[in-house]
């Protein structure tokens, strides 16, 4: 890669001739650094199971007994959750109960209302007005 060597009045500056080259030459240094990253991280855990304290029966063992564990946890957990939603719900439901107990009660002191308001309107429509009467002769 080549260089053009230009001044400025604050200090020098070395700009490199095309961008490109640049551009090229860092990608290949990074692809060069995540192939080595990749195979390094392989390699290391190639020799972590080959050098394991442990042998692959008591590996296993171990494995199982992970998974058997997390198993048992999700369990629990699935378990707490439907309680907690049996309860939300049954809360819900006793809300909702007391709720329509409320709007029965109170529709039936409005219709008692209307009914005994109607009774008097039509009470009042049978009875004479002093006005209508005929006069005694």
């Amino acid at each position: 890669m080549s260089f053009d060597r230009k001044t400025s009045p604050a200090q020098d500056v070395i700009l490199p001739t095309t961008i490109k080259e640049v551009s090229m030459s860092d990608r290949d240094e990074f692809g060069a650094f995540l192939v080595g990253f990749i195979v390094g991280g392989l390699t290391g855990a190639v020799v972590a199971l080959l050098f394991a304290p442990q042998s692959g029966e008591e590996t296993r063992a171990l494995i199982k007994d992970k998974s058997i564990e997390l198993r048992d946890k999700a369990q629990q957990s699935t378990e707490e959750a439907l309680a907690r939603a049996e309860a939300t719900a049954q809360e819900a439901r006793a809300r909702a109960d007391e709720l329509a107990k409320q709007l029965r009660e109170r529709s039936k002191e409005v219709y008692d209302d209307v009914r005994e308001r109607g009774k008097t309107a039509v009470e009042s429509l049978r009875k004479p007005k002093k006005s209508d009467e005929a006069p005694a002769a």
